[in-house]
């Protein structure tokens, strides 16, 4: 069972992000502020979870935060500031967007920003350890999935609809066979080969 808060007398937000590792794609990112009497025993890394337990979830959870909200970085962005620090900024651009401003924030992995004057803690796999980060991992996932599907009706050659951008062998034969799209993250090792796309130097 995942904890509920970090700080329990504090507004307290939970953020996660996906879509770090994909060649194509924006990165998105959530923050979730959970209510105090909140009780979900499906809530988890929504890794470990089903595609339809994650919809099913996503419902659930925007209907039942007290205010939760999606940040996105796109490809060129990533491209000019790298992945790091567009996880970070989709974060910061999730919680520039809540309703209910967060007294402190908690962050699934080991690398954040600080985001104004609000203090934060950074949690290894925080998504399968605290309610609002798990929250949040579902909604960034469950956004980000339907923007590559929608991608994937206007580019359908790399296999967006079921591997959302990421390193797959269809995804590279896509590439290898039709060329790049204006989505995908030139500053990726996008052949596999270990050199970059594009020379950024």
């Amino acid at each position: 069972m995942l904890r509920p808060f970090l700080n329990p007398e504090l507004i307290e937000a939970g953020c996660d992000e996906a879509g770090r590792g994909c060649l194509a794609g924006s990165v998105y990112a959530a923050a979730v502020i959970l209510p105090k009497d909140y009780q979900d025993e499906r809530l988890n890394d929504s890794k470990q979870l089903t595609a339809r337990q994650r919809e099913t979830l996503r419902t659930d959870i925007e209907r039942d935060a007290v205010a939760w909200a999606v940040g996105i970085v796109t490809a060129q962005e990533i491209d000019r500031i790298n992945i790091l620090n567009a996880s970070i900024l989709a974060m910061h651009r999730a919680i520039d967007q809540l309703g209910v401003r967060p007294q402190t924030l908690i962050i699934d992995g080991n690398r954040f920003r600080k985001y104004h004057d609000i203090p934060h803690t950074t949690i290894v796999k925080g998504d399968a350890k605290y309610m609002s980060i798990a929250a949040a991992s579902i909604l960034a996932k469950t956004h980000r999935d339907e923007y590559m599907r929608t991608l994937h009706a206007q580019y359908p050659y790399y296999g967006w609809d079921h591997n959302a951008g990421y390193p797959t062998p269809q995804h590279r034969q896509g590439i290898a066979q039709h060329g790049l799209t204006p989505y995908h993250r030139l500053s990726f090792n996008l052949m596999g080969d270990g050199q970059l796309s594009f020379d950024f130097s």
